[in-house]
């Protein structure tokens, strides 16, 4: 009976297609009253011949302008687990415009089986919309879903076990194939329509090749910040529990070309996360801040580089604690004196306050999405509102430092391809006297050069002058500033005396006067 049953099922599939299709004609020319009549005796006729269910997944839910994650998961599943049973398949390039993606084409009947005996059908179709407006909406033109066709002995397997693992494993092919993107914010800050073609984020595909083997780095610091971003990766239930979102800060400091780029890199390629380059310039407001945090995805990582060059988060308070400092040192004085004329001020570009970003890092809207790192870089970290910085909103602080010997031994493995070498051991003693960025120890390691030619003994040697100029340019430029200092001291310490000795020479002139 069973065998019969799942024969004839197809038949079945087939004339509710049919129907599904044939019923919006009909819609168009009978009554509501009898519409509505034949739609309970239809489903009631189907229910008593047919012991197949149907279930529908749309492209697009209840958010109309966001395709729905579960059609997208079963979209990969069939196409990774029940393709090559299909007979007709749709071909294109996948996102990254190399990769070859295969799916199964519309109105094609696709089995699967689960559990070994039962059979489901899969079949995936598309319906037009009979109207004659244009809409402005995604996916209001033309609709797509997948149906589901299954025995009713199978509802709670089908509902409870089937459809989650088909979510599942299309979740995981999907990120197993999906191409990651480097975002940046467009300079508008976002239109009054956040689905217009343009949009607020524009993306291109990640292909920075930095890892943290690669890194040049201490050892032991570069293993303590991968245990804490893998302990940040498995702790959502951990973040649930506490009462956290599921986010964390860091900031990387230091000196220019020390890696706090290629630290982000690094980062990015380890988690395997999207990374949007904020640019506060571009964004108007507080508002618009707010819109952009809303428009990433979750796994990312939200980049805010040089934040102390961005905008001025401190000038309210600068100019609070000057109004105060000037009315401490007496108004009285001031108000006798005439008032210049002064220039209209100029309206900054950016209205982003340090309150707007306090908000964005760890406000009420931080929470919506989960599973984000922000990061801010800086090379001056003394400059920054310790409210900005504090634990809590930067959870790690991390200082790129000048390259030493550590860090060299990667560099000299990553470029020379050499672990060890006789001129180490000077290398490593004028690093340790020596100011010297990775960024250009790297350079010099890098054998360009024809003389050169990719010889560890010639680039070693370049090295070693390079940081032997570098070290007399310091011990040079140090002295000047002593002498400037020592002179500009000596200046100050004669127009000391000066003055007393013209205010010697008043008092005595009054002291005259007076006499006189």
């Amino acid at each position: 009976m069973g065998g019969v049953v799942e024969k004839w099922a197809p038949a079945w599939s087939a004339l509710a297609t049919k129907l599904f299709f044939l019923w919006p004609v009909v819609n168009n020319h009978i009554p509501a009253g009898l519409r509505q009549w034949l739609a309970t005796v239809g489903e009631r006729l189907t229910a008593y011949f047919s012991p197949y269910l149907h279930v529908t997944i749309s492209e697009y839910g209840h958010e109309r302008f966001r395709r729905s994650d579960f059609f997208l998961a079963v979209e990969a599943y069939l196409s990774h687990a029940c393709a090559r049973r299909a007979r007709k398949l749709r071909a294109d390039l996948g996102k990254d415009a190399r990769t070859l993606q295969v799916t199964v084409d519309d109105h094609q009947e696709v089995t699967d089986s689960f559990r070994g005996d039962v059979k489901l059908w899969w079949y995936p179709s598309k319906k037009s919309s009979r109207t004659s407006v244009i809409s402005i909406y995604l996916g209001q033109d033309e609709s797509r879903f997948y149906s589901l066709v299954f025995h009713r002995r199978h509802r709670d397997l089908v509902l409870d076990e089937y459809l989650p693992h088909v979510l599942a494993e299309g979740r995981a092919v999907t990120v197993r194939n999906r191409q990651r993107h480097l975002f940046t914010n467009n300079a508008s800050g976002g239109g009054s329509n956040p689905y217009s073609r343009k949009g607020i984020w524009s993306h291109l595909n990640i292909e920075h090749p930095a890892t943290f083997d690669t890194l040049a780095m201490d050892p032991d610091e570069k293993e303590a910040i991968i245990d804490d971003l893998t302990a940040f990766r498995d702790s959502k239930d951990y973040y649930t529990k506490v009462g956290k979102a599921w986010k964390r800060g860091y900031l990387l400091h230091g000196p220019p070309g020390t890696g706090k780029s290629t630290m982000i890199a690094a980062i990015a390629n380890f988690l395997d996360y999207d990374v949007y380059d904020l640019e506060l310039t571009a964004v108007k407001n507080n508002t618009d801040l707010r819109k952009l945090y809303i428009e990433t995805t979750g796994k990312s990582i939200i980049v805010i580089e040089d934040i102390d060059c961005s905008v001025d988060l401190t000038g309210k308070r600068k100019k609070a604690a000057d109004d105060k400092k000037a009315s401490s040192d007496g108004g009285e004085g001031d108000a006798d004196k005439p008032k210049l004329p002064t220039e209209p001020e100029k309206e900054e570009a950016s209205k982003v306050t340090l309150s707007g970003l306090l908000n964005f890092i760890d406000g009420l809207w931080s929470a919506c999405g989960g599973e984000r790192i922000i990061i801010f870089t800086t090379n001056h970290k003394e400059k920054l509102d310790p409210a900005l910085i504090r634990r809590g909103r930067m959870d790690v602080h991390i200082e790129m430092s000048y390259c030493r010997f550590e860090a060299f031994k990667v560099l000299a493995k990553n470029y020379l391809g050499v672990e060890e070498h006789p001129l180490f051991g000077e290398i490593r003693r004028l690093l340790e006297e020596t100011e010297m960025s990775p960024a250009d120890v790297a350079e010099n390691l890098m054998p360009m050069s024809k003389r050169k030619k990719r010889e560890p003994d010639a680039c070693l040697a370049g090295l070693i002058e390079a940081l032997k100029k570098t070290k007399e340019d310091a011990a040079v430029a140090k002295a000047e500033a002593e002498a400037k200092e020592e002179a500009s001291g000596n200046n100050g310490d004669e127009a000391a005396g000066k003055t007393e000795m013209d205010k010697s020479s008043s008092s005595s002139g009054s002291k005259a006067n007076a006499t006189i």
